[in-house]
This record gives C-alpha cells, sequence and structure tokens, in this order.
C-alpha cells in the first residue's frame, strides 16, 4: 500500500519535465548517468541531482560498478501510481454513471 508521503515524493518527482524525461527514457533501456547527462543541456551536477530524486522516490532504482552508476525504472513503483489512477477513475466513473441514471430519470418523469 502506497501512504500519502510516498505517493507526494512520486509526484514531486514527476512534476519537473526533466525528470519525466529520464524516467521515459529508462522505461526504453536502463541507463548511466553520464548517458542521461549527455542530450540533456544542464551540468553533470544537476542530471545527478535529477536522479537522486528519482531514486529517493523509488521510482528507479541506481546501481555502482566501479566508477559508473547505472540506473534502470523501478516497475513496483509505477504500478503503484497507476493503481492509484485507477483507483480514482473507477471513483468518478461509478458517480458519473450514477449522475446519469438520475438525469435520465429526472428526464423521464418530465414526460
Amino acid at each position: 500500500m502506497l501512504n500519502n508521503s510516498s505517493l507526494d515524493r512520486i509526484f514531486y518527482a514527476l512534476s519537473d519535465p526533466t525528470r519525466r524525461d529520464i524516467v521515459e527514457r529508462l522505461s526504453k533501456k536502463s541507463a548511466s548517468v553520464s548517458e542521461l547527462a549527455s542530450p540533456l543541456d544542464m551540468s553533470m551536477a544537476a542530471v545527478v541531482q535529477h536522479v537522486q530524486i528519482l531514486e529517493e522516490s523509488g521510482l528507479i532504482k541506481t546501481q555502482k560498478i566501479g566508477r559508473v552508476r547505472s540506473c534502470r525504472v523501478e516497475t513496483n513503483s509505477l504500478e503503484l501510481i497507476e493503481n492509484w489512477v485507477h483507483q480514482r477513475k473507477k471513483f468518478w466513473e461509478r458517480n458519473l454513471d450514477r449522475l446519469g441514471e438520475f438525469l435520465e430519470k429526472t428526464e423521464k418523469g418530465k414526460k
């Protein structure tokens, strides 16, 4: 189960376009921090900070082998977000269905 502070960290991490780009790229394949940094117009230190925020949120995992830090997406966190969004969607679909039924009954009652 995802608690609110975990959810807050995940959504905070995804609120930045650079971090979303990193997650998108890592969704396709694992990469080193230097590979992640190469197409970005920012310092390596800034990219490392973005990677740290993503790792603290649980969205990615990193592993240091020698001098290279390799990054990969943590799919469990993505599944938790998907489940959270799905629950919200189901809630609104049920309520909108009930509203539709109410409006149909009201319209039929007027005739």
